[in-house]
């Protein structure tokens, strides 16, 4: 019996490619077949918090990611479930408990940088030093509760105002908080926190519940104000500006580049957004 050569090599050809391919699927399905490291984590029907829970994940449970969109990953589950998780826990090994806070993405922006110092305090020092300070503080508090925390600046850099806004939509964010402290046209003639809002509805309430934990600052309380800033009225989701102390004032300043100040509120931060969350979602 002749064997036909062309045919062999022909099915010998098919064979390898066949095989190549199969292998890549195996490698592409193992890469993404993930271990979850945290208890409680809430299953969504589409890539944000503000979907609806359609189960739990808990430590141990392997997923297998079937694509990313805007940050969160669609997931097959306990065999055949299929829902969204964010991405930013599918590989968080510290966090022990998911909760509202740790599924939720927050722009923090330090306002001022770069070539714009902002306003000066009675010694010349700049405002865009310190609003990123307390930011990046904020930013570690937020962080350690698991939460994906996007800042529109991270060093002393210029940013566009013009920008700013537009990391909330580019990164499929739940809320926006932009860093200030005020300053008056005289010096050492006013004082006091304000949390200010552009949208009524749920960035008048970000506002209220930042502001009702910033009780326990040394500066007085100036309250919720309405404010047209460009920084918060361009943004999408609910957004607030906190101005933090009036910089030309030299009482207000002394506690302006205290650590203990800024610790103290980037924890009011931190505990007003997770009472937010918590009540909205």
């Amino acid at each position: 019996m002749k064997i036909n050569i062309k045919n062999k090599r022909g099915f010998t050809f098919t064979l390898i490619v066949t095989s190549i391919t199969l292998l890549i699927l195996i490698i592409l399905l193992l890469r993404n077949n993930v271990m979850i490291h945290c208890n409680n984590l809430q299953v969504k029907s589409g890539p944000n918090i503000s979907y609806q829970t359609t189960g739990k994940i808990n430590a141990g449970t392997r997923v297998q990611i079937l694509n990313r969109q805007d940050n969160w990953d669609r997931v097959v589950y306990d065999h055949s479930k299929i829902g969204w998780i964010p991405d930013w826990l599918v590989n968080n090994k510290t966090l022990k408990e998911a909760t509202n806070l740790s599924e939720t993405t927050v722009v923090l922006d330090p306002g001022h940088g770069g070539s714009d110092s902002g306003a000066l305090s009675t010694g010349n020092n700049m405002e865009k030093t310190y609003t990123l300070q307390v930011a990046k503080k904020a930013a570690k508090q937020l962080q350690e509760k698991g939460a994906n925390v996007i800042m529109t600046r991270d060093s002393d850099k210029t940013v566009s105002l013009f920008s700013r806004p537009s990391f909330s939509t580019d990164n499929n964010a739940n809320l926006f908080i932009s860093f200030h402290f005020d300053s008056s046209p005289e010096n050492n003639t006013a004082s006091g926190f304000t949390s200010y809002y552009y949208h009524k509805g749920l960035s008048l309430k970000l506002a209220t519940d930042i502001n009702r934990q910033m009780e326990n600052i040394p500066i007085d309380n100036r309250g919720i104000e309405f404010g047209n800033f460009l920084v918060i009225r361009d943004v999408k989701v609910p957004s607030i500006l906190l101005e933090m102390g009036y910089i030309n004032d030299d009482d207000d300043f002394k506690h302006i580049e205290n650590q203990q100040y800024q610790e103290t509120v980037a924890q009011d931060v931190e505990n007003g957004v997770n009472n937010y969350i918590n009540s909205t979602y």
